[in-house]
């Protein structure tokens, strides 16, 4: 048979303690507690009032330890997810802000048409939610989820439109950088038309000049000193000989022999392995004509001599 106080121990061993009533009930003691505090404030209460207060502080505290989730099934929340959204929603919004303002910059910037939609962003409301979601440490915990979805909600429609206005920015860009290449394009054409016109004109300048007397001579002398090394008695020797036999004239033609040319070729056609103009061009029949003189006579003043006592070279 066991003693008293054996049995007393083993009751202890077995049985679970009470739960002590004051911690059970602590929450809802401070809760009512903070009413009555505000009660002490504002003056006396009534029975039935402290009584509706308490029932308030109760539920106060029950909502301040776990919060209902706006998606319609009644998953909780705790505080620090509630303040976790806010904080995410809070810089969505910031940066969304930034965005706003940053591409109308970039578009007053731009100068660019970007059609008859405005370019201006309001951003007043989500200016707006910034600053409240700013308060959020001294704002009670049930205000801060419906916050956070209305500020997420206007984030996503400021969003919307710096989205798009920023294609519409980038779409001009496009265009103007293609209006500005077919110009470019469009001005190297023109330079390149007008380059090749001054060549032309250069090229049908002194072509003009050659088939000149004093052209053809000019250039006779230059090519007999360059290509030759024949000196000025030479040259006047040179300008004897085609004195006498064209007068320095590419036109000139013998239509008894059909001598053509400066150099009076037989036929005129020989010249051709000077170049395809022969025809038109003093300098072409100069070519010809020092090469056959050189490789016939050795030099202008042997093929005069030989002229002088022939009639021909």
């Amino acid at each position: 048979m066991l003693s008293r106080s054996t049995n007393d121990a083993a009751h202890s061993t077995n049985t679970p303690a009470p739960t002590p009533r004051l911690r059970r009930f602590a929450p809802l003691a401070l809760g009512l507690g903070v009413v009555l505090g505000a009660a002490t404030l504002t003056g006396a209460m009534t029975a039935p009032a402290l009584a509706d207060a308490g029932q308030e502080a109760a539920a106060m505290v029950a909502a301040s330890s776990m919060v209902t989730t706006g998606d319609g099934i009644g998953n909780p929340q705790t505080l620090s997810e509630i303040a976790g959204d806010a904080e995410s929603a809070l810089a969505e919004a910031r940066t969304t802000l930034r965005d706003a303002t940053a591409i109308q910059a970039e578009v007053a910037a731009a100068g660019l048409d970007l059609g008859a939609a405005s370019t201006v962003i309001d951003t007043t409301d989500l200016a707006a939610y910034i600053d409240r979601l700013d308060e959020s440490a001294v704002l009670p915990p049930l205000m801060l989820p419906p916050l956070s979805e209305e500020t997420a909600a206007e984030t996503a429609r400021v969003t919307i439109l710096v989205t798009g206005l920023q294609e519409r920015l980038a779409a001009a860009q496009a265009q103007r950088a293609a209006e500005q290449a077919a110009a470019a394009a469009q001005r190297a054409a023109e330079e390149a038309a007008a380059q090749a016109q001054r060549e032309a004109d250069a090229a049908a300048a002194a072509l003009a000049n050659a088939n000149t007397v004093d052209g053809a001579k000019a250039t006779a002398q230059q090519r007999a000193s360059a290509e030759y090394g024949w000196g000025s008695d030479q040259f006047s020797c040179l300008v004897s000989l085609w004195n006498k036999e064209s007068g320095w004239n590419y036109q000139a033609y013998n239509s008894g022999s059909g001598a053509t040319g400066i150099p009076q070729a037989l036929p005129g056609s020989k010249m051709a392995s000077a170049g395809s103009d022969w025809q038109s061009s003093a300098s072409t029949q100069i070519s010809w004509g020092l090469r056959y003189i050189a490789s016939v006579y050795g030099t202008p003043c042997s093929a005069w001599g030989h002229s002088q006592s022939t009639g021909w070279y």
